[in-house]
């Protein structure tokens, strides 16, 4: 693991095809061209050998804009394309085993949605968590009770893992979830569902680059 890789989180777009108002890769490419640093591959439903395709275009992609390619919960696939990380979630490997296979230098993420999860993926030896959602979202809904904001800043007090916030963010809310505490921000909808993912992807990019300088 290596901090460009930590730093690259700061803006994370989490896929999901099933939302795509253009061609996929169109809207990946599109949004990493806008500024997206990390793209986390999430798709259900497909084939071994269909995520692996699928992982293998976005590895020549990511690479092409020096950005971090993560894969949600498959460690095979990370590792057969050689992503930057992997993404675990409640049904995953335990992470200590997925650290075993993967090693030091890919990143691990964890999915968190309460103070409680939080802290044992730090126990556990997370490189970062998202947390969230924060805001309400509809991917979300009646599943998870919004965490608002004002838990990011406590959890920042115990825990120094970096934090990426999603759930409902976009370019209106995004300066209140830096200023709560966040590293950084993971969005779906905002982009994936943009008729113009560059320019939203460019927003948000925007908006957290100059609040960093700030």
């Amino acid at each position: 693991m290596n901090e460009k890789q930590i730093n690259n989180l700061f803006l994370t777009l989490i896929t999901d095809r099933n939302l795509c108002k253009h061609s996929f890769l169109y809207i990946i490419k599109r949004a990493l061209k806008g500024g997206v640093k990390t793209v986390q591959l999430r798709e259900k439903g497909l084939t071994t050998h269909e995520l692996y395709s699928l992982a293998c275009e976005l590895r020549k992609i990511t690479s092409d804009f020096k950005a971090n390619l993560v894969i949600n919960d498959r460690v095979d696939i990370a590792l057969a394309v050689e992503a930057d990380g992997v993404h675990l979630g409640w049904q995953s490997l335990p992470l200590d085993i997925v650290r075993k296979l993967v090693g030091f230098e890919k990143l691990i993420g964890v999915s968190t949605h309460n103070r409680q999860e939080a802290l044992q993926a730090r126990n556990n030896g997370a490189d970062y968590i998202t947390f969230g959602p924060v805001f309400d979202t509809p991917s979300k809904a009646g599943l998870l009770k919004p965490t608002g904001v004002e838990e990011i800043r406590k959890l920042k007090n115990e825990i120094d893992l970096p934090i990426v916030a999603l759930g409902g963010i976009n370019e209106k809310n995004v300066e209140i979830v830096l200023e709560g505490g966040a590293e950084g921000i993971a969005v779906i909808s905002s982009i994936m569902q943009s008729e113009n993912p560059e320019e939203a992807a460019r927003c948000l990019y925007g908006k957290i680059v100059t609040m960093k300088k700030g």
